[in-house]
């Protein structure tokens, strides 16, 4: 029962996140809102990220799987997911440049250097534990020291973007809906943490768990940010 989930559960992790982008890029299509965008590549990643997990639990081992949902699921999500809440709510300028832009620039340029670390690193799949893909089967240096510096970014900026939108209702009572999608946000995109630590102390397939929980979060938090707000009868992101 444990290996059929372990194979289905990210499955549908995976259909649940490639859908929920369709809808979100269609949006972004229809308004160009940057923040739209980011999310639906950042959704994209995560269904890539669950898809290679399912491959793995169908099929085994394999050094593509694995590099894609490493390089996806475990390296870029987050800080691609991050940089969406970026957009939404920081409108900084440094002289003439938007700091938003400069902090997407930087993200650009890590990823396609993170992504020629991961395609290039060595792997060993006997370091893995058994029927659970991990970062363990990198042997290369200087690649899996790079995950945490794009976690902290997108895990800083997402709670730091729902922290902020509570803060701006609580003083204007103002974009309820806008708060509530960040923290749902924030929330559904640390919902594969909580798993994973959960899976460590010995509940089998809670990270695949996790993983379905936080797509279906993140989407009804995209879902409050793009309606109306009850005030204003203004969208969102048009709120300011």
């Amino acid at each position: 029962m444990q290996e059929v989930l372990s194979s289905y559960l990210p499955l549908a992790s995976s259909i649940v996140s490639f859908v929920f982008a369709t809808m979100v890029l269609r949006k972004w299509a229809n308004r160009r809102a940057p923040f739209l965008l980011l999310w639906g590549v950042g959704l994209s990643m995560y269904g890539i990220g669950g898809l290679m997990e399912a491959l793995y639990g169908f099929g085994g081992w394999n050094p593509l799987v694995f590099r894609l949902w490493y390089l996806f699921g475990a390296v870029l999500v987050a800080a691609w997911l991050g940089q969406g809440t970026v957009y939404l709510l920081v409108h900084r300028r440094i002289g003439t440049v938007k700091l938003a832009d400069i902090l997407m620039a930087v993200l650009a340029v890590g990823s396609v250097y993170a992504a020629v670390k991961v395609f290039g690193a060595q792997l060993d799949p006997t370091q893995m534990l058994e029927g659970e893909l991990s970062g363990h089967a990198i042997v290369s240096s200087g690649v899996r020291v790079l995950t945490p510096f794009f976690n902290l970014y997108g895990v800083i900026m997402l709670v730091g973007g729902a922290l902020y939108s509570a803060y701006y209702f609580w003083k204007t009572r103002t974009a309820a809906n806008r708060m509530v999608g960040n923290i749902l946000i924030a929330l559904g995109a640390m919902m594969p943490a909580f798993g994973g630590a959960a899976q460590r102390f010995g509940i089998p397939v809670a990270l695949y768990v996790g993983e379905f929980l936080g797509a279906v979060i993140m989407f009804v938090g995209f879902l409050y940010t793009v309606r109306p707000d009850v005030r204003t009868g203004e969208a969102a992101h048009a709120s300011r």
